[in-house]
This record gives structure tokens, sequence and C-alpha cells, in this order.
């Protein structure tokens, strides 16, 4: 006799590596290099929890090879484009297989830039250096006799760094604080950033400009930093990823919305008095980097509802 109930599920394939090189007749080759994992969910799975019943359960290795046959047979712009190819994944899982409510697939990029010569780009030779990984997730549900999709792009690991025009003064005290107001400070953090698609309509988002969307959202989040003045008027990290999320919704009417999750990574001056040598506030230039515990600053920030400002 059952004395529990399955509140959620899903099952499937995780960490599926495949590549799709593309190959022009001018001998210019693309590449895209994923990690793709893909993730089932509905009430006929249940009874494998409960009862052992494998009859409904499609197996891991089937979805697996599901990614190997659409990055074969897939027209390559719908491979090329990590989102493109996130949302047909999943649409096809739950058009396949009927019994599928929902199909979730998350695929993370491996960063491959093209080989420079004397300026020029190397038609087929790639290099990677540390930098920040891509993601997508789709998740495609049935709804009616159509489709509803839901879809999370960004990055992550973007470590950024400025020496100087970042302050941190006028906050709260009382008799627990201990640190001082830091009129110019080194200011440090590792972005993780994510914006939102949502949409009944498929085809149309098979047309959203991906590419350019994280592309923006990578340009506007190191200019912000570098730059914008506004981000640092009222001098807090909070403020400046206000600036750069509004400046992503306003740049791309396809994000929904946009997250940012900014550790504050502290390099504090080192105290150097007891050498006799002057090293705090204005004197300060040699630091001191603070791996734990560090400040961890988030947010989610939307278009207000329609009718409001």
């Amino acid at each position: 006799m059952e004395t529990s109930i399955i509140k959620s599920q899903a099952y499937g394939k995780d960490r599926v590596r495949v590549v799709r090189v593309v190959r022009h007749p001018d001998s210019w080759q693309e590449i895209a290099d994923y990690s793709v994992c893909v993730l089932l969910s509905g009430e006929a799975f249940e009874s494998s929890y409960t009862k052992g019943d494998n009859k409904m359960v499609v197996a891991t290795d089937s979805q697996k090879n599901v990614v190997y046959y659409l990055a074969k047979t897939l027209p390559a712009d719908r491979v090329m484009v990590p989102e493109v190819f996130a949302g047909e994944i999943a649409a096809f899982m739950v058009k396949k297989y009927s019994h599928v409510t929902t199909c979730h697939v998350k695929i993370t990029a491996k960063p491959w830039e093209r080989m420079r010569f004397e300026g020029k780009a190397h038609p087929h030779s790639f290099s990677r250096e540390g930098k920040e990984t891509r993601w997508t997730e789709a998740f495609v549900t049935r709804k009616g006799d159509g489709l509803s999709v839901r879809m999370n792009s960004g990055f992550y690991d973007l470590e950024v760094l400025k020496t100087t025009n970042s302050s941190f003064t006028d906050f709260w005290r009382d008799e627990l604080t201990t640190l001082p107001d830091m009129a110019d400070r080194v200011l440090s953090t590792k972005v993780l950033c994510q914006w939102t698609f949502v949409s009944d309509d498929l085809e149309a988002l098979r047309a959203a400009p991906f590419d350019r969307i994280f592309a923006g959202a990578k340009r506007n989040t190191l200019d912000v930093f570098a730059n914008d003045p506004r981000a640092w008027v009222h001098a807090s990290v909070q403020s400046a990823l206000y600036v750069m999320a509004d400046r992503i919704l306003n740049d791309f009417a396809d994000v929904d919305d946009v997250y940012y999750a900014l550790p504050n990574i502290h390099y504090f001056p080192f105290d150097l008095s007891k050498f006799g040598l002057k090293n705090l506030q204005a004197d300060a230039q040699v630091y001191m980097p603070i791996a734990d515990p560090s400040g961890y600053i988030t947010a989610t920030i939307s278009r207000p509802p329609k009718g409001k400002i």
C-alpha cells in the first residue's frame, strides 16, 4: 500500500557532450560545443517510482540519442544557437512522446574563439581562454493542442575588477558596525546574468536574436561596470545591478526579465602601519584579496505591468 505521494519528479540524461561542425564551401568552418541535460516529467512516470513499472519510461540512453540525432538532422542554424537547439530538443520530446508533460533541456556552451593571425581570423582553428560560460535552458510544456515555452539564458563566471571609481559610504551603522566608509575602493565581482523569454509560439521564439542578446547583455554589463555614471551615483553594487538589467530590458523587447547575482569579491588594504608605512584610505596601494566571506547581491528586474509606470 502506498503511504506517500510524489510531489514532483523528473528524470533524464545529463552531460551529453556533443560538438557540431558546420563546413562551408569556401573552407570557412564553425563549431558549437555543448554539454546537454535532458529531463522528462509527467504523471505517466510516477509508477516507475512507486511500483517499479518501467513501461512508460523513455530510456535515458534514448534521450541521449535524440540529442545526437537532432544535432545531425536539424538545419545548422537551429543547432549553432544554444537557445534554439534547446527548444528543438524539448519540443521534439513533448511531440514524440504523448505521455511527456514537460521536457526541460539545459545546454552549457563551451566557448571556442577563432584564432587570429596578423589581424585575420583563421577559417577553422580555435582556442579557448578563461572567460565566462554561456548557458541556456528551455522548458517546453504541453498546453492544450499547443506548446508553452519558457526559456532562461545567460552567462556566469564573467570576472571583472576595477581599481577605482567605486565607493561604499553612508550605510546603516549601529554597535555591531566595524566597516569604515570607503570613499574609493577596489571592486571585483564574478557576474552571473540570466534573462528569461516566455512564449506560446515556438516559431516566434526561434526567430529571437539570441546571439545578439547574449552579446548585448555582456556588452552592457561591462560598460555599466566600467563607465556608466548612473551605476555609481549611490555608490553601491545594487545600483550598478539595476542599471545593467535596465539597459538589457530597454535594448531587447524579447526579454521578459533579467536576474543578476554579483558576489562582492573583497580586496582590503593591508595595514602596514607596523612597518611605519601608510597603506589605508587614500594611501592604499597594496591589497589583500579576501575569498571568504564575500558580499552577495542579487535581484530580478522586470518591466512594470502594463498600465503602470
